[in-house]
């Protein structure tokens, strides 16, 4: 205190830290300005789980500002050691191999050497894919589907390129599209389009089919669709690589000049970006400008269906999008493409007109049919399992019990209890309880038929067989909600 009884007070300077503000991002991440100062930190300096967002989150969110956004720095996301880890971990282990026959277990004894040298050729541009290995499954129509098998190194690179493009493409997908999308499955695709049928004004559906879409896939367009939002022509070439290493059939190299392999991780990604740009953009608009009553989506890759208010709009939609198809080398199956009158009113009108009952049509295998609820006789859609779809099934467990005749029963009973156990998880929808019965009951006479050929004198009676078949077999529910309830479309 001085003489003048005023406290001596005296300012001290302080230094004052940067300016706060939006950070700066990288171009490739929706980063801004690249020189100077960032106007404030991505974290605070003593970083925790809830405010240091991943590098993925952090694509994810630019991705999600601005829908135009060009990405240019990608691959290194790519080459990231850990993300090609958890690449290689959430692969088959049983997997069959590709042409160079190497196995999961035989890359896992030198795993991090190999993640290394591996991201090493990432960064260097010495990565080289390999042709698939062609391989055919039955379908349930009795032809044959073919796939591709790529090498175990393609596997990887595959699904952490995935990963990393799924945090840009993600965000710019439709609602509509369910189609191998992260937390979407079949079902939210199922469950969709029975609310569709039954709260909008649904007369007409629709039912797309397009030919050979994997195999008829234009690189050129691809290309194009990709460097919309892709600007780091590294992410661009590895996927070209990938489409142009061609596939080996049967000791023969053939290079393939459209068409994505069926099989690989990154070939269900590449089907959504492109029927993105070619149908879901358009129908989208479609719908919003060009249609007179209402209309309902539901794509889950490359099976659509839509449904109309209005017969025109149906008419006009079906040949408009051949030719929207047609511009892109797609081709719409001319048999297998069917507009049908379904609905509410459809069995009344089809009856006034002398016609039969509404025809039905089928998604996600399950046939969608015009039926009626037993409590106050008002209109709902049944779903129940495509006939073809369960007697191929059948056959393939008739098939594979053959080649198990002489297992232990403990052995076959626990086999047939994961076949019964995936059959009831994925068909067990309301009202489709009576195939699920059929399905379990067949199942069981299949593995009494295999247990008596196990000898001449067979001593089963059908009373045992019945208590194996309860032991072993799950028994035949519903386990998924109406689409209504869980979806909170009513109270």
């Amino acid at each position: 205190m001085n003489g003048s009884g005023k406290s001596d007070r005296r300012v001290v300077p302080v230094k004052l830290p940067n300016d706060a503000g939006r950070p700066a991002e990288e171009a490739g991440e929706g980063r801004g300005r690249t020189e100077g100062n960032p106007r404030q930190q991505n974290a605070s300096r003593t970083q925790r789980r809830t405010n240091a967002p991943s590098a993925l989150e952090r694509i994810r969110q630019a991705a999600r500002r601005d829908n135009k956004m060009r990405f240019t720095a990608l691959l290194h996301h790519v080459c990231d050691v850990p993300r090609l880890r958890t690449a290689f971990l959430a692969l088959k282990k049983d997997a069959a191999p590709g042409v160079d026959g190497e196995t999961w277990r035989h890359y896992e004894q030198a795993l991090e050497t190999n993640l290394q040298d591996l991201s090493e050729r990432l960064k260097q541009g010495a990565y080289r894919a390999k042709p698939v290995r062609r391989a055919y499954i039955p379908k349930a129509d009795g032809r044959q589907r073919p796939l591709g098998v790529p090498v175990l190194e393609d596997k990887i690179v595959q699904r952490a390129t995935v990963d990393v493009l799924n945090a840009i493409y993600d965000t710019d997908f439709l609602g509509f599209s369910y189609g191998f999308r992260p937390r979407r499955s079949q079902h939210h695709a199922l469950d969709a389009l029975y609310v569709g049928l039954l709260t909008k004004r649904v007369n007409w559906v629709l039912d797309v089919d397009i030919r050979a879409f994997f195999d008829t896939i234009d690189h050129g367009w691809l290309t194009k669709f990709l460097e919309h939002r892709l600007a780091d022509q590294r992410i661009v070439r590895l996927i070209q690589k990938w489409l142009n290493a061609g596939v080996l059939d049967e000791g023969q190299r053939t290079r393939v000049e459209e068409g994505t392999p069926q099989g690989g991780s990154v070939s269900p990604l590449l089907a959504n970006i492109y029927l993105h740009y070619v149908f879901d953009l358009w129908v989208q608009v479609w719908r919003q400008k060009r249609a007179q009553g209402e209309v309902i989506v539901v794509r889950f890759a490359d099976d659509i269906v839509l449904g109309f208010q209005v017969q025109s709009d149906a008419e006009r939609c079906r040949a408009e999008l051949v030719e929207r198809f047609r511009r892109f080398h797609l081709d719409v199956h001319p048999e297998k493409t069917r507009l049908l009158e379904f609905g509410p009113y459809a069995a009344e009108n089809r009856r006034r007109r002398g016609l039969g009952k509404p025809e039905t049509f089928n998604f996600l295998g399950f046939t969608h049919i015009c039926g009626k609820k037993r409590s106050n006789g008002r209109f709902t859609v049944l779903r129940q399992t495509i006939r073809k779809r369960l007697q191929a099934k059948l056959q393939e467990v008739k098939t594979d019990l053959r080649r198990r005749m002489h297992r232990p029963i403990r052995e076959q009973g626990a086999w047939l209890r994961s076949v019964v156990g995936g059959h009831v998880r994925y068909y067990g929808v309301p009202m489709n309880a009576p195939a699920l019965r059929t399905f379990r009951h067949c199942v069981g006479w299949l593995w009494l038929r295999t247990l008596r050929r196990r000898g001449q004198r067979h001593r089963l009676t059908w009373a045992r067989m019945q208590r194996l078949i309860a032991r072993w077999l799950p028994p035949a529910r519903v386990c998924h909600p109406y689409p209504l309830r869980r979806l909170g479309v009513i109270p």
